[in-house]
C-alpha cells in the first residue's frame, strides 16, 4: 500500500497548472494528510494511483508518496489520447443505456457527458443515465466524468419536472434566485449530475434582448447580485456551475444558437457593464466560464470570442484573474458552424487559452473534433503545456468537487 499525499499548493511552476474557483492561492489535502487533534492517517492507494500505476522503479518501494503526487502528476503522466478525451464534454441522442454515449465512454476517457431535454423522460430514467455514467468509467477505471446539464428555470429547464419552477426574469430578487438555485442543486445532485450549465449572468437592456427571458435584469448592479446568489447555492450544494455567456451577450442581435451573432459594445462598454456580473460570480468562487461565440467590435467582427485569444486568455485569465475552468459555448451552434468546421474550431478553442470543448453533437462532429485535437497535439500545434495547463484545471476541478478523492 502507497502513502498518498495530495498536495495542491499549485502555483506557476506546476505546469501552468492553477484552478480555482476565483481564488488566487488554492489548497487543498486529501484524506491521508494529518488533521490537528486527530490521529495517524490511513494508509491507502490514491484514486489517482490506481488509474495512473506508478512507473516500476517506483512500485519496487514499499514507502513513501512518490506517485502521484498530486493532479498536476496525473495530468502530466496521463497517456495523451486520455488528455484529450477530458477536454471534451459530448451531448447525444437517446433515452436510455442503449444510447451510443455509453459505448464511447467505455472507448474514450471524456471529461463528461450533457444530459439535455431530448435525453429525459422522468426522474427515474435520469438517474439510471446519470449512474450508468458513474458505473461504465468505474469499470474501465476512468477519470469519473460530469454529468452535466442545462436547468435555467421554467419552460427553459431540460427536465421541466425539476426546479427552479421560475424563468429567471420572474425571479423577485437574488435572494429568491439563491433559494431557487440550492433547491435545483440538491435535486440534481440527489440523482446523480455533478454540474450545470449556467446560471446566464448576461445583462439585458431596456429595449429588450435576443435572450429573452434568460436573463434576470437589464441592471449590471442587479445581475451581479443574482450571479454571486446562484453560484454561492450551488457551490454549498456542490455542484459544479459555468456561468455564461463571456464577455457578454446581452447586447446581441440574436442568439449565437440561431446563427452569427454581433454585439455592437468595446470593451470599455463591456468593463462598464456586461463584465460587472462575471467578476461578482468570480468573486463569489464559479469553477466555469462559458465563452460565447458573438462577434464583439475589438475582434473586427470577424473572430467568435471563444476562438478569441484576447478573450478567453487576455481579458478572462489575466485581467479577470479567473483561474477555474474556461468552456466553449456549444460548438455545433450554427453561430460557430456558420463559419467554421467543429474541429477546426476544437483546436483553434484550445489554442487560445479555453479548457473544455462542448459539442451537443452529433457524433460524427464529436469524433471528428477529438480526432483533430488529438492529431494537433501531436504534430505540435497544440503545445503539450498547454494541454497539460488545460487538463489540470479540469481535473482540479473534479477533484474540488469530489469526483477525483
Amino acid at each position: 500500500m502507497i502513502a498518498v499525499i495530495a498536495a495542491l499548493a499549485l502555483g506557476a511552476g506546476a505546469a501552468g497548472i492553477v484552478v480555482g474557483a476565483g481564488h488566487d492561492d488554492d489548497e487543498g489535502t486529501a484524506s491521508s494528510v494529518p488533521t490537528p487533534g486527530r490521529g495517524a492517517p490511513e494508509q491507502r492507494v490514491s484514486f489517482l494511483a490506481r488509474i495512473v500505476p506508478p512507473p516500476a522503479h517506483l512500485q519496487r518501494r514499499a514507502r513513501g508518496p512518490e506517485v502521484p503526487r498530486s493532479v498536476a502528476d496525473l495530468a502530466r503522466r496521463l497517456p495523451v489520447e486520455r488528455k484529450v478525451a477530458q477536454l471534451f464534454l459530448f451531448g447525444f441522442r437517446g433515452t436510455d443505456l442503449s444510447a451510443e454515449i455509453f459505448a464511447r465512454l467505455r472507448r474514450l476517457d471524456l471529461g463528461g457527458i450533457v444530459i439535455a431535454a431530448q435525453n429525459y423522460t422522468d426522474t427515474t430514467q435520469l438517474g439510471g443515465l446519470a449512474g450508468e455514467a458513474r458505473a461504465v468509467t468505474r469499470e474501465k477505471r476512468h477519470v469519473p466524468p460530469w454529468v452535466m446539464t442545462s436547468q435555467e428555470g421554467g419552460e427553459l429547464n431540460s427536465f421541466p419536472d425539476l426546479p427552479p419552477a421560475a424563468l429567471p426574469a420572474d425571479m423577485g430578487s437574488a435572494a429568491e434566485a439563491g433559494d431557487a438555485a440550492a433547491k435545483s442543486a440538491a435535486a440534481l445532485r440527489g440523482l446523480g449530475l455533478n454540474g450545470v450549465l449556467g446560471p446566464v449572468v448576461d445583462v439585458g437592456q431596456e429595449s429588450g434582448s435576443a435572450l429573452g427571458a434568460r436573463l434576470y435584469s437589464d441592471s449590471a448592479e442587479e445581475v451581479a447580485a443574482y450571479a454571486d446568489a446562484t453560484v454561492t447555492a450551488y457551490r454549498a450544494k456542490h455542484v459544479f456551475s459555468a456561468v455564461t455567456h463571456f464577455p457578454g451577450l446581452g447586447a446581441a442581435d440574436q442568439s449565437t444558437e440561431e446563427g452569427p451573432a454581433t454585439v455592437g459594445l468595446g470593451l470599455e462598454e463591456l468593463r462598464a457593464r456586461d463584465l460587472i456580473p462575471f467578476n461578482a460570480a468570480i468573486d463569489a468562487g464559479v469553477p466555469g466560464v462559458i465563452i460565447a461565440h458573438a462577434l464583439y467590435p475589438f475582434s473586427d467582427f470577424t473572430l467568435p470570442a471563444s476562438l478569441s485569444r484576447s478573450v478567453a486568455t487576455d481579458l478572462l485569465r489575466r485581467e479577470l484573474r479567473f483561474k477555474g475552468v474556461a468552456i466553449t459555448d456549444d460548438l455545433a451552434d450554427p453561430a460557430i458552424t456558420a463559419i467554421h468546421t467543429v474541429p477546426d474550431a476544437a483546436v483553434r478553442a484550445l489554442r487560445v487559452g479555453v479548457d473544455m470543448l462542448y459539442i451537443s453533437g452529433g457524433t460524427g462532429d464529436q469524433q471528428a473534433a477529438y480526432v483533430a485535437v488529438l492529431r494537433a497535439v501531436q504534430r505540435g500545434r497544440i503545445p503539450r503545456r498547454r494541454l497539460n495547463e488545460a487538463v489540470g484545471r479540469i481535473l482540479l476541478a473534479k477533484q474540488d468537487y469530489d469526483l477525483i478523492r
